[in-house]
């Protein structure tokens, strides 16, 4: 089963040929958006009273007095170098004004701090803090970091940590918080900025990577807010942009904006979670409770009268995202559950409480068969298997919702006040 399981994510690694693999974590979620990792001998237990297989952590913020951010954003790897977003209020300035905005650079060999580069916050203040400022995970090319903070602003900054542009999103008229993070294609930027439908301003932006100049911009005056990062598949035989909107999954031209497919549910979806794949089958649910529902995505135009599948019942609220491996698809909801069904007939095979977990991690799966529950408070790995069973645990006690990035035999947790290197000793 492991042969097979390494086999099937070489495939959907080698099929999202435009995003390099291997020693690199560029995006939200991995190589492929959907959290597979080519690695294997990663370490299952870490931390605890001995801090066992912790090679190194490093501060995020430079005192422990002021305010944080929540800083859900996760980690992301290139190289030689760990790249972290946070935000922060110093000890003498409200909460009422803008936080300030870092972009940081640790080296992965000993979390040395390489550089911190502020970004100027955008022009939206937040006056309802649950959503927070620092949600959306940056993404690289190589050759520039591309950040989004929730003020409203995209920015990009080269490896040195100088500033190479800046770009304001207007309007914002989000939902209480801007969450999607940036994704990188083919030397440009895409960010999602979906909206109140009632302010018909929902808008993709594709960004030069080198410039910040516009590429194409498409707006979408019929698709209501959604905080969900889109991912990049290969369907029908071509890569597109698949997005989870409030109506139901997109299908989106790279080169353009223009909608491929689509398919609407009869329920509110795609609100927090980003899309899987697997063959030409599409999965999106909410993250805030209710169904989940599949889509056969091989056709163009409205696919709503024939390429429904499964659905799945009401599922609890979590904000995480799935994975898709083996022919089953893995969901963390509340209360830190992890669920199993099979892909092809959405039958539950089962249902685990993971006692402590965050339900708004979102899992990652290794090339040799295991899933990694994991974040910088209480972890968990498993078997990816049609069964539960726990194989390792990890407890760091700094209690985040930033999912991990994996690179290099090396795994990333950022907590609320530590980034930090788990590996074999």
């Amino acid at each position: 089963m492991t042969g097979r399981i390494s086999v099937l994510i070489s495939v959907l690694l080698f099929a999202v040929s435009s995003i390099h693999a291997g020693e690199n974590w560029p995006m939200w979620r991995g190589p492929t958006g959907m959290g597979i990792s080519d690695e294997k001998g990663l370490p299952t237990t870490w931390g605890g009273k001995t801090q066992e297989n912790v090679l190194w952590k490093v501060a995020l913020f430079p005192s422990e007095k002021g305010r944080r951010d929540q800083n859900q954003s996760s980690p992301i790897v290139w190289g030689e170098r760990v790249f972290v977003t946070v935000s922060y209020w110093p000890e003498d300035v409200s909460e009422k004004n803008f936080p300030e905005h870092h972009l940081l650079c640790f080296a992965t060999k000993d979390g040395v701090k390489l550089w911190d580069t502020p970004i100027e916050p955008g022009p939206w203040k937040l006056t309802d803090l649950r959503g927070g400022y620092t949600a959306p995970t940056p993404a690289t090319d190589g050759k520039h970091v591309y950040v989004a903070f929730g003020s409203a602003v995209v920015a990009a900054v080269d490896f040195q940590g100088k500033l190479a542009w800046r770009k304001e999103i207007k309007p914002y008229d989000f939902d209480v918080a801007w969450a999607s993070s940036p994704i990188v294609h083919d030397g440009a930027v895409i960010v999602v900025c979906d909206q109140m439908r009632g302010k018909k301003s929902s808008v993709i932006h594709a960004f030069e990577g080198t410039t910040g100049a516009s590429r194409w911009e498409k707006k979408r005056p019929d698709i209501d807010w959604t905080h969900s990062t889109p991912i990049i598949a290969k369907i029908a035989g071509k890569l597109q942009l698949v997005v989870a909107t409030s109506n139901g999954p997109q299908g989106i031209n790279l080169a353009s904006g223009e909608v491929i497919w689509s398919a609407q549910v009869g329920q509110r979806v795609g609100d927090t979670v980003s899309p899987v794949v697997s063959g030409d089958v599409v999965y999106v649910d909410s993250g805030r409770g209710g169904i989940g529902v599949t889509v056969k995505a091989k056709g163009t135009g409205d696919l709503s009268k024939t390429g429904l599948g499964w659905k799945s019942p009401a599922l609890a609220e979590g904000f995480s995202s799935p994975l898709v491996v083996g022919g089953r698809m893995y969901r963390l909801n509340s209360p830190g559950v992890l669920g199993c069904w099979n892909w092809q007939s959405g039958k539950e095979l089962f249902k685990e409480r993971l006692e402590g977990v965050d339900p708004a991690i979102s899992p990652i799966v290794t090339a040799d068969g295991l899933i990694y529950c994991a974040n910088s408070n209480k972890s968990y790995v498993l078997k990816a298997s049609a069964k539960a069973e726990v194989v390792g645990r990890g407890e760091l006690g700094d209690p985040s919702r930033a999912s991990p990035a994996i690179a290099g035999g090396q795994i990333y947790l950022k907590g609320s006040r530590y980034l930090y290197c788990v590996g074999k000793k």
